[in-house]
């Protein structure tokens, strides 16, 4: 699966000068709702990044919302799972709603559709280890992170890419004046 082009036909890779949630500038951005917003395309991807970890017992599949509930939902269908996501707490953190079950030893699969930082991601495997889950992998359709997101437990995603990121103060797009767009 050609993960790059299936952003660029679903117009998910955008060109520019964006504010990354990071405080980081880029002249690329990753829209998947974009792309997840096609359900054939969001099968394809959750089949695909659910190959990745078939070998692992999965209870249960957790991801940040709201970005990350259907890529749980498509990963979780391809693994026979459960499909949770975690809501931001109003605290910085985040938790798993009342009704949403996790069992104590649940043994669970993370995922979110980009990787930079990891901090999303985090978020809700926190919140899953809190209420006794497992975590036994991360996936990611992009990891952005260029090698440095590590969960201490099996990280695959279906595309590693490079994007480049700048600090405000170095960054070439803000010299040659390019309007900023936040995302």
């Amino acid at each position: 699966m050609d993960v790059l082009e299936l952003y660029r036909r679903t117009g998910a890779l955008l060109e520019g000068h964006f504010l990354l949630r990071s405080g980081m500038h880029s002249p690329f951005f990753l829209q998947s709702a974009a792309l997840l917003q096609h359900p054939l395309y969001a099968e394809a991807v959750g089949e695909a990044l659910g190959k990745l970890f078939e070998d692992e017992k999965v209870d249960f599949v957790i991801a940040p919302a709201i970005g990350g509930v259907v890529l749980s939902f498509v990963v979780a269908k391809a693994l026979g799972a459960r499909a949770l996501f975690a809501e931001k707490d109003g605290r910085g953190g985040m938790l798993i709603r009342k009704g949403l079950t996790v069992n104590p030893g649940d043994r669970f699969l993370a995922v979110e559709d980009v990787v930079t930082t990891g901090e999303s991601v985090r978020k809700a495997i926190r919140a899953a280890e809190a209420r006794g889950g497992v975590l036994v992998g991360v996936g990611a359709i992009v990891d952005r992170s260029g090698g440095r997101a590590a969960f201490g437990v099996p990280f695959r995603a279906l595309l590693a890419l490079e994007v480049p990121q700048y600090p405000e103060e170095a960054c070439p797009l803000c010299r040659e004046g390019v309007p900023l767009e936040e995302v």
